[in-house]
């Protein structure tokens, strides 16, 4: 059925894109992920053939039940070659088949919720996701980056190297331990339990991360590195560059213990790891992954720091990262669809670390550098999404639109925070924080969470700007009358409504008005396509501007001059 609007009279379209509207906002896909059972816990055991690009694997999956019976186990495995899987503790060889990018395992005998169950998979693979290879690179026959092998998870590119549950909604604990050559280091996650050499120089790293976490953190860092360390109160902290570039580390890297004051203050959450390690490689997919306790960051991004240019840039992609800690790693999103939770937090964190550290201005810029972001992009794509994406079945273009998930995510927290106040705002995020910590969440606990913390109903602010799609566009004409010195203000909403972009936004907005006399600033409230605000003034008006403030900076205001 085809919903088009072209051939219906104005006024009934818009009615008609109403009815659509407020339809949508009552019916949302369910982007969660059934499950039977919930892994506790995985011990992943990995060597290398650099020559060939293969992994060697050896991993335990400890899992429970979710109801009784269970006689086969489901996992996300992808490329993986496998040699056998056996129950632990007893090692009975089980039967198992692979279909897609699953293996399915036929167990001895039904289990229970009161169980647990161990497998333990041998496997090699040559992977073309989640883990990735980089040869040395050199300038004029010297070393620029070191030979690597690095992982990349999210979103489900863990299962290319290790049998899971690769969902967000599923946490455990895990262990790592990784062999390497001589001279190699390795950055995994959580504690470093301990390190072992062979009599020929290789090298085994064992890691534990004692704090369930999504599959998609989990990651290691394998090369030639120096590390930097210092300590934020009594957390350690490590910086791994490439040998002779540790200057780089106080340029990039020199505001962290500073971020994590600020959050730790704002939040009125603790960082709550055992340890935070950044460490740059070549090649890597993004700006910087917040694998837990062990973010991941690009060195094209991280020696940017170098240059007066570049520097404000790599302050922001530091503190998005660490912010990560605790939107996305301590709480973090339930499906993809709400992925907006973790990425729009954490970019609104780093303009309230701007805040913080350089004053309101500094805060300000960012935010309305982030909404002409997504309202440049929003006015040409075609592929559009909402914060709550719909397209989130399309793992594959989870951030082809990364100013709706990033920029708009950011500025819509923003708008959150001027619409409660913030006293009531950093009271909910401390409430969502600590009530959602190392669970799930969707956008529905945010907002009960600041609904407590402020008293106020939101229900219409996340329908309109989590759910629905799109911005306001309200042309404004004004007219004056000396004699009973009333301003008129006839404001049109004039954005194209569909079924997830509302034809009247609601928008609480301040208007200050200058006359030869003064500033005044009035509240009025949009509501309609179409309506007035007459306001009493003390004279003609010379200026009239909208949200001078900029707690709304997700529209665009055109204001007819005084006839």
């Amino acid at each position: 059925m085809n919903h088009s609007l072209r051939n219906v009279s104005g006024a009934a379209a818009i009615l008609l894109a109403a009815f659509f509207y407020v339809s949508a906002q009552s019916s949302r896909p369910d982007f969660n992920r059934a499950q039977v059972y919930d892994v506790q816990h995985y011990v992943l055991r990995v060597s290398f053939d650099r020559a060939k690009k293969t992994v060697f694997g050896d991993t335990t999956v400890q899992l429970k039940p979710l109801k009784a019976g269970l006689a086969e186990v489901e996992l996300d495995a992808a490329g993986l070659d496998f040699e056998s899987i056996a129950l632990e503790p007893e090692n009975t060889i089980l039967k198992y088949r692979t279909k897609g990018e699953k293996v399915l395992v036929t167990l001895d005998r039904p289990y229970s919720p009161n169980e647990t169950i161990s497998l333990r998979f041998k496997y090699s693979a040559t992977p073309k996701k989640g883990i990735y290879f980089v040869d040395e690179k050199t300038e004029d026959g010297q070393p620029v980056s070191p030979a690597q092998i690095w992982t990349q998870g999210e979103p489900d590119e863990a299962h290319h190297w290790f049998p899971s549950f690769d969902f967000p909604s599923d946490k455990a604990t895990s262990e790592q331990i990784i062999t390497v050559e001589k001279g190699e280091t390795v950055i995994g996650n959580g504690e470093l339990l301990g390190q072992k050499e062979t009599a020929d120089g290789i090298l085994t790293f064992h890691f534990k991360m004692p704090v369930p976490h999504s599959t998609y953190l989990t990651s290691f860092v394998v090369g030639k590195y120096v590390r930097i360390d210092e300590k934020y109160k009594d957390l350690p902290l490590a910086y791994y560059v490439y040998p002779g570039r540790q200057q780089i580390v106080k340029q990039a890297y020199g505001k962290t213990r500073d971020i994590l004051r600020v959050f730790e203050e704002l939040t009125g959450v603790g960082y709550p790891f055992n340890k935070y390690d950044q460490t740059m490689v070549s090649n890597f997919t993004f700006g910087g992954m917040e694998n837990i306790t062990a973010t991941t960051m690009a060195d094209s991004e991280i020696f940017l720091a170098q240059y007066d240019f570049g520097k404000s840039g790599v302050e922001d992609l530091v503190s998005h990262e660490a912010a990560h800690s605790w939107f996305g790693n301590l709480v973090t999103c339930k499906n993809w669809a709400e992925l907006w939770l973790n990425e729009g937090f954490a970019t609104f964190m780093e303009a309230a670390f701007r805040e913080k550290m350089y004053g309101r201005d500094s805060y300000i810029r960012k935010i309305i550098h982030d909404a002409e972001v997504f309202l440049a992009d929003d006015a040409v794509n075609t592929k559009r999404n909402g914060l709550f994406n719909r397209n989130a079945g399309d793992i594959n273009a989870l951030f082809d639109r990364p100013a709706t998930t990033y920029n708009k995510g950011g500025v819509v927290i923003h708008m959150l925070r001027e619409h409660i106040g913030d006293e009531a705002f950093w009271k909910g995020v401390n409430l969502y924080l600590n009530r959602h910590k190392f669970a799930n969440v969707e956008s529905a606990d945010l907002r009960k969470a600041m609904e407590e913390a402020s008293g106020k109903d939101l229900v219409w602010f996340f329908d309109q700007w989590i759910y629905g799609l799109g911005s306001p566009n309200i042309n404004v004409k004004q007219a004056y009358n000396p004699r009973t010195k009333i301003l008129t203000l006839t404001a049109a909403q004039t954005q194209k409504p569909d079924k997830f972009t509302p034809p009247a936004f609601t928008l609480p907005l301040d208007v200050t008005i200058t006359t030869a006399s003064g500033s005044q600033t009035e509240k009025i409230n949009l509501t309609k396509r179409l309506e007035s605000f007459s306001i009493k003034v003390s004279g003609k008006p010379t200026e009239i501007k909208f949200d001078k403030l900029e707690k709304i900076p997700l529209k665009t205001v055109k204001v007819s001059p005084l006839k």
